[in-house]
């Protein structure tokens, strides 16, 4: 698999990760196939796919501690990715960026990956109720300790449409913060055919200054896959039941997204999915950008890989650009 490279210091990483939260937390039945995402796991590393990115949050930590079990015969093979500051609580989910709870939270992570070292530990939400420099220089001290390699931050922007301008405007604030403290080496936040808002103004400020960006969704949470009926319903533990986009009226006004997708895989081959072309397309948005699609099945984890040998042409790329905008929105 081709591989690319992380921030300034060129941590590399096979080109398509894997996103592991699926696997533990925010969709139906994601607790009882544990065996059969530790065969997952292992088919993405044996593909190339060395990214795995998970959070202490989910599950919570039975998603960490699923990891530890592959990294304790494999830690050469992967990049670990995981998460601080967020807190899962009965009913809701809080942030926390206190100084004292980022090194405790940072080494029981650890503990639960069974590692040494977390290779990219990002801030998974800032805390409206703590200076974000104060987290970040936290999180700079355990790279100084050797327990971390590289920070990253995952990006929230308001949700809304596809043309929605600004929308991660406050996260580059933030960002041109906490690099003044140290170094950011990735970014984190969706970023899909039907939700290409971070190529505004966000990628290209990683792409500017050596950032990696780790496209968060590329597959639209399922949807881009065209594996998923309009109508169909969702468990209530699943992300999806909650989202606009997931109604059966929205999921049947935005099927053109998909057929348009699938007219383009099929001149690349029988073979070629509708899900490859929209994982394509993410990896044609520039060198740095690295999709991370979940998965918990093997057969879909080699399925995402093997979109990083699928190359688009112009003619794919303008048909794209001319779908019609994703509808159903959090406004």
């Amino acid at each position: 698999m081709e591989r690319r490279t992380i921030g300034a210091g060129a941590l590399e990483v096979g080109a398509v990760g894997l996103g592991c939260m699926p696997m533990s937390w925010g969709y139906s039945g994601s607790r009882q196939r544990g065996d059969e995402s530790l065969r997952a796991v292992h088919r993405a590393l044996d593909e190339g796919s060395s990214l795995l990115d998970t959070a202490d949050m989910y599950g919570p930590f039975t998603n960490e501690l699923l990891m530890g079990r592959v990294l304790k015969e494999r830690r050469g093979d992967a990049f670990v990715s995981t998460k601080v500051g967020l807190l899962v609580g009965d009913q809701h989910i809080v942030a926390n960026g206190r100084p004292g709870y980022v090194r405790r939270a940072c080494d029981a992570s650890l503990r639960r990956l069974q590692t040494d070292v977390i290779d990219l530990y990002q801030l998974h939400r800032a805390d409206p109720e703590v200076p974000v420099e104060e987290t970040w220089g936290a999180m700079a001290e355990l790279v100084r300790a050797g327990k971390v390699r590289a920070l990253g931050l995952c990006a929230v922007g308001a949700r809304g449409g596809r043309r929605s301008g600004g929308l991660y405007d406050g996260t580059i604030r933030q960002l041109r913060r906490i690099q003044q403290v140290f170094p950011v080496s990735a970014v984190e936040a969706e970023l899909s055919v039907w939700s290409p808002e971070a190529l505004e103004t966000l990628v290209p400020w990683c792409a500017s200054r050596g950032v990696g960006f780790l496209a968060a969704m590329p597959l639209g949470n399922g949807f881009l896959t065209g594996t998923l009926t309009p109508g169909q319903g969702f468990e209530p533990d699943d992300m999806r039941a909650r989202h606009p986009r997931f109604t059966a009226e929205m999921m049947a006004a935005n099927q053109p997204i998909v057929v348009g997708l699938r007219r383009i895989a099929a001149r690349h081959g029988a073979a070629v999915t509708a899900a490859q072309v929209a994982l394509a397309w993410v990896l044609a948005q520039g060198p740095g950008v690295i999709p991370v699609p979940g998965a918990k099945r093997q057969r879909w984890v080699a399925e995402n890989a093997a979109a990083c040998g699928l190359r688009l042409t112009a003619r794919d790329l303008a048909e794209v650009a001319e779908l019609p905008a994703a509808r159903g929105s959090w406004d």
